[in-house]
């Protein structure tokens, strides 16, 4: 019985030594594998140094193949990422294999549905304020790339346009900087260098809401150098602020739509949500983008008052149902609802109807000769292929069952040469 017991006891001992040999060179292998992987990513992080196993950043661990189950090295900070572009940059990060840190103020259930944007575990949320360091350095101590898309198009009791677009964009950059933060991608708006000289004079002084714009960029380049920044036109999509916008019944003064010289004087050159959030995915993966600045527009330009005609079309408006386009200028009635919404509605407008927007609407969208989403590889979507789509829920007579060909296409916009 002894030497029966000695011998098991041995086994024993020889299985469990064997198994410690397994297991260490498991670990040496893919210790072996981490430092070949990671030395690959070194292109597109920018960085010349060898790789360390004794530095376990996330984005170090590139895993997988490709595709949403994977990890494709990136860890994306986005703040902004509950509102209506950010959405689509999610979704995008998240099919290529994302890490995604996603900030949120106020209730978690306004971005939790973000959560099925990635693979399980490769979306996490974190409360933050714009105005809190500690909370702002957290939510990127871990990212090698982040993404600033807060913005405010109105004033409200507790943010100025300055609050927002000056102090926390500089706030936000400041600390991608002393996190270590490989890749900043940064939101402005086309058409901020000089509001005041493309202004119809609307406002004496010109949008607050495009200079604020123009002074983050300085304040984010003085502190993120390499920063990349995006100055997007009008964005349209599901959800968008400037098709829905139109379409909004408080927009209409009853059937009519008011806009300043009836839209006449008024160039606009809207983008895709989709190719904006595509364009984003190439810059992080193109080093050379670092430090540029891009104009994002899309493929056609189309006169203002033309642009609203044709949305009318499509849902059906014409002027037989009473639509017309009529001179802002010289309608009192309706600039008396854009007052009384800013001031009694700051929180929230209706229809975001403020007269700073009213300012942003009737600026022409002029690029300034800087790169835009073709040099980054995006094959741009047009309007005419869409509209139909994004407006069929404001159809007049919805509900009717139409036979097939009972109505013909709406003639498509006229567009207008560069």
């Amino acid at each position: 019985m002894a030497a029966s017991w000695t011998v098991s006891k041995n086994v024993c001992d020889w299985r469990k030594y064997q198994g410690s040999l397994i297991m260490m060179g498991t670990r040496l292998a893919s210790i072996r594998s981490f430092s070949s992987q990671t030395g690959k990513q070194q292109q597109w992080q920018g960085g010349n140094t060898t790789p360390s196993i004794f530095e376990p950043k996330m984005y170090n661990m590139k895993r997988g193949t490709g595709g949403r189950s994977s990890f494709n090295g990136v860890v994306a900070t986005i703040f902004g990422s509950s509102g209506f572009i950010g959405k689509y940059v999610v979704n995008k990060l998240g099919k290529i294999g994302t890490q995604i840190i996603i900030p949120y103020r106020g209730d978690h259930y306004d971005v939790r549905k973000l959560r099925l944007a990635g693979d399980l575990g490769q979306v996490l949320f974190f409360p933050y304020h714009l105005q809190d360091e500690v909370s702002i350095r957290q939510a990127m101590k871990y990212s090698n790339v982040v993404i600033n898309l807060i913005g405010r198009d109105w004033e409200t009791r507790n943010f100025t346009y300055k609050d927002v677009n000056v102090t926390g964009a500089r706030m936000i950059a400041r600390m991608a900087k002393e996190s270590g933060v490989k890749r900043l991608i940064h939101f402005s708006s086309l058409n901020c260098e000089d509001p005041l000289g493309l202004s119809l004079g609307i406002l004496p002084d010109g949008s607050q809401f495009l200079k604020s714009k123009y002074e983050g960029e300085l304040a984010v380049r003085d502190e993120f150098p390499d920063v990349t920044i995006f100055r997007p036109a009008d964005v349209w999509g599901q959800e968008d602020r400037f098709v829905k916008y139109y379409a909004h019944h408080w927009r209409r003064f009853f059937q009519w739509v008011p806009l300043w010289y009836r839209g006449e004087r008024t160039i606009k050159q809207p983008v895709y949500v989709s190719d904006v959030a595509q364009g984003v995915i190439n810059a992080i993966y193109d080093q050379d983008t670092a430090g540029q600045t891009y104009d994002i527009i899309g493929p056609n330009r189309y006169q203002l008052g033309e642009l609203v005609d044709w949305f009318f079309r499509v849902m059906r408006r014409d002027p037989e149902w009473g639509y017309r386009r009529t001179d802002l200028r010289w309608s009192p009635l309706f600039q008396m609802r854009i007052t009384a919404t800013q001031k009694y509605c700051p929180s929230w407008p209706i229809a975001y109807l403020n007269w700073d927007k009213i300012e942003r609407d009737h600026v022409t969208d002029t690029p300034t000769g800087n790169p835009t989403l073709k040099d980054l590889g995006v094959i741009l979507t047009d309007m005419e292929s869409r509209m139909d789509w994004e407006l069929k829920q404001f159809r007049a007579a919805a509900y009717y069952d139409e036979e097939l060909g009972e109505f013909p296409p709406a003639a498509p916009p006229k567009t207008v040469s560069a």
